[in-house]
């Protein structure tokens, strides 16, 4: 600082409150966190009919619908990116691929595939198995996939 520079302070007795910003939820608009619901959602008892294969698959399925590709707005079942579901008893195993080995999300996607699998009653661990023989490919897509993409 050189000679001719002032600095003036100011001596208050109390400080004004600083405003808030709204909560980030406020202000982004996207879709509700998994976890938020099956947080809250209390605990449901377990019918036989529940806990048959064929079911499970099918909440298996359900759940992995809610993995969205990040580069493509489709989710990941859909896009053709899981080979194949099998429980034996409250085992998962999950075959699936990624659309090229290079994918930003190669290292997180599995995990991500792991905890959704799990978090679904009547599992109660998973085996996801990352292949990439056959390679995916935009035939592997369902209908409703090719339409979002405008494939169709």
């Amino acid at each position: 600082m050189n000679e001719n520079s002032r600095i003036e302070v100011e001596e208050v007795s109390e400080a004004r409150p600083v405003p808030k910003a709204p909560p980030l939820r406020a202000m982004i608009e996207r879709e509700p966190d998994y976890l938020e619901g099956f947080l809250n959602e209390a605990p449901r008892e377990e019918t036989a009919s529940e806990s048959s294969g064929d079911s499970l698959v099918d909440e298996i399925v359900s759940a992995l619908r809610q993995i969205y590709d990040p580069e493509i707005p489709v989710n990941i079942y859909d896009l053709g990116l899981i080979y194949n579901v099998e429980v034996d008893g409250g085992h998962a195993n999950v075959t699936m691929t990624l659309t090229t080995p290079h994918c930003p999300v190669a290292e997180t996607m599995p995990g991500e595939v792991e905890m959704r699998v799990t978090s679904v009653p009547g599992v109660a661990s998973a085996d996801i198995h990352l292949v990439w023989d056959p390679p995916w490919d935009p035939g592997r897509m369902s209908d409703e996939a090719k339409l979002e993409m405008g494939m169709l």
